[in-house]
């Protein structure tokens, strides 16, 4: 894993300019710049999502916010509008599986980097990542976290809308699977309906064991 401080030094956003890393990065050499962004880390059931877009360097980026400022449809939209203007994107999922075995944070950070494999196969790798939060990946690109970076990179807030989008449509195949814990609706999440269906129907096979709120009636 290469260090990022040595290749580009740290950028405030200023104003509403959330394409800033990018420009410079591009400015710098970089030939294909990627944001990264993952959903699903606090649910009690589902997968892990992660997404990875490049955007266009010339496109207009101040739509791309971040998913949770945006209602369901606009999310819909926004991804529709990725792929309008050519946006590069993929994505990578963890199941509950792994991430009982491995751990939530080693999940998310996989599901990135599942992410990143699977646009180097269908498109092209990138030469450098953006990506949310404060842990780098286990990839031999040059990579920088930032921290809220849904608010500060538009290529990751691209990113948190792909993987959203793609989870939440996930969770509704779930939710014909498993009808009485309303999955359509809190997305795996631990509102008091979802708990409370955990403890009178017990835990499902897509429910995180290891987790409060679920281990306790496994």
């Amino acid at each position: 894993m290469q260090e990022m401080d040595a290749i580009v030094p740290c950028v405030d956003s200023e104003l509403n300019d959330t394409f800033s890393h990018e420009r410079l990065l591009y400015g710098q050499g970089c030939c294909c710049v990627a944001g990264l962004d993952e959903v699903g880390r606090g649910p009690l059931a589902g997968p892990v999502v992660a997404a990875c877009v490049v955007l266009p360097r010339q496109c207009d980026f101040s739509p791309f916010i971040d998913s949770k400022k945006l209602s369901h449809k606009q999310r819909c939209n926004l991804a529709d509008v990725l792929v309008q203007i050519g946006a590069l994107s993929s994505v990578g999922i963890v199941s509950v599986a792994t991430i009982d075995r491995i751990n939530i944070l080693q999940a998310s950070l996989l599901a990135m980097k599942r992410a990143v494999d699977d646009l180097a196969c269908t498109s092209s790798l990138p030469d450098f990542l953006l990506i949310d939060g404060k842990f780098p990946i286990a990839m031999d690109i040059p990579q920088r976290t930032l921290i809220r970076g849904e608010s500060k990179s538009a290529s990751i807030a691209a990113a948190s809308i792909v993987a959203k989008v793609t989870r939440d449509a996930l969770m509704a195949e779930l939710a014909s699977l498993f009808p009485g814990y309303n999955f359509g609706q809190n997305k795996g999440y631990p509102t008091r309906e979802h708990r409370e269906a955990i403890q009178r129907y017990g835990p499902t096979s897509c429910h995180r064991q290891t987790f409060r709120g679920v281990k306790e009636f496994v």
